[in-house]
């Protein structure tokens, strides 16, 4: 029988991207996750369920050899703020408690947990990480903890491995991640502002393919940046102007009003809407922090290799469009609306 490996939240983007991408080396695959199923590649075994519930988390486990920990809340606003600690954190800790001793451990993480906030240009490396109370809010809080759980199941000895992906783009983004959100406020039209900051982006896929290869070759305890392409958000938005055939925001707001109208908004939605807002504080920090990452180790000890972004920024602004893009067509446009201004 062939080995047998579980994604915990993998129907969720990148789950489902992960999934496949096992399923191409003869492994088997079980997904628990609590999401709709819909997109998982055929042959692939669903459990419903949380890995907040003791039960549906340890059958899931039985007989498994690699976990790749996908399971958590990527955003970065929820009605209760409790609620990303819950699953990000204390989901971590219950599932490095639950899995079988012998098993491999993949613990995806972020990479918002890496930005000093130091104000120089430096790359941050896989091995740096600001201290808790340096952390940008309740999200990077969380997902710090959950590094944490996972660092010290290593140094006790765990099979535990770390990845930090970067910025994924492609379609299919059901669960509206903040990438998906942040690309479809500009195409379509919901905002004339935007804040000028340094995105890594990298396709989906690659991301799939890094979380593979950290689960087949990492070192256990070491840390492994997923990374693709650094770009500033203003030669981003002149690329998806060049995509849409539309005009993108031009007015590049200063941090200080930029929190101001993400502290206006998240209030609108704490109190009166109820709905995650267009801008949040812990966002807006995260711009304001953010730089190039060095994502060299896996590269160097992984065979990682990252694919130029353009066609996965053509098929992502593709669907949250509506449109319909033959291949021969995804190609060309990606050919011709490179990053290079």
């Amino acid at each position: 029988m062939n080995a047998v490996d579980l994604i915990t939240g993998g129907c969720g983007f990148i789950g489902r991207q992960l999934a496949q991408s096992i399923i191409a080396t003869g492994r088997r695959v079980r997904v628990l996750d609590c999401g709709d199923p819909r997109g998982l590649p055929a042959g692939v075994e669903y459990r419903r369920g949380s890995i907040l519930d003791d039960a549906a988390l340890s059958a899931a486990l039985v007989g498994i050899e690699r976990v790749y920990h996908l399971a958590g809340d990527p955003h970065l606003w929820a009605a209760d703020r409790r609620a990303l600690a819950r699953v990000n954190a204390h989901g971590t800790e219950r599932l490095l408690a639950a899995a079988p001793p012998v098993a491999r451990i993949v613990h995806c993480s972020s990479e918002a947990v890496l930005f000093t906030g130091s104000g120089t240009d430096a790359q941050v490396r896989d091995d740096d990480l600001p201290p808790l109370d340096r952390m940008a809010g309740p999200y990077t809080r969380s997902k710090w903890l959950a590094e944490q759980a996972a660092f010290a199941a290593a140094r006790a000895g765990g099979n535990v491995v770390i990845a930090s992906p970067t910025v994924p783009i492609g379609p299919d983004d059901w669960n509206m991640t903040p990438p998906a959100a942040m690309l479809a406020l500009f195409v379509t039209g919901h905002t004339p502002f935007f804040l000028d900051c340094t995105l890594n982006l990298v396709d989906v896929r690659d991301v799939a393919e890094g979380l593979r290869l950290v689960g087949e070759k990492g070192v256990a305890g070491q840390r492994y940046v997923l990374g693709g392409e650094t770009v500033h958000l203003r030669q981003l938005l002149s690329r998806l102007e060049r995509i849409t055939g539309r005009p993108m925001p031009s007015i590049a707001l200063p941090g200080s009003l930029a929190m101001a109208v993400a502290i206006v908004a998240e209030w609108v939605a704490d109190h009166i809407s109820h709905r995650s807002p267009m801008a949040v504080r812990e966002g807006v920090r995260l711009a304001l922090r953010s730089t190039a990452l060095d994502d060299g180790r896996a590269r160097r000890e992984l065979g990682y290799a990252p694919r130029p972004i353009d066609e996965a920024l053509v098929l992502a602004v593709a669907w949250l469009t509506g449109k319909s893009v033959p291949r021969a067509e995804v190609a060309a446009t990606a050919r011709s609306t490179g990053f290079a201004s």
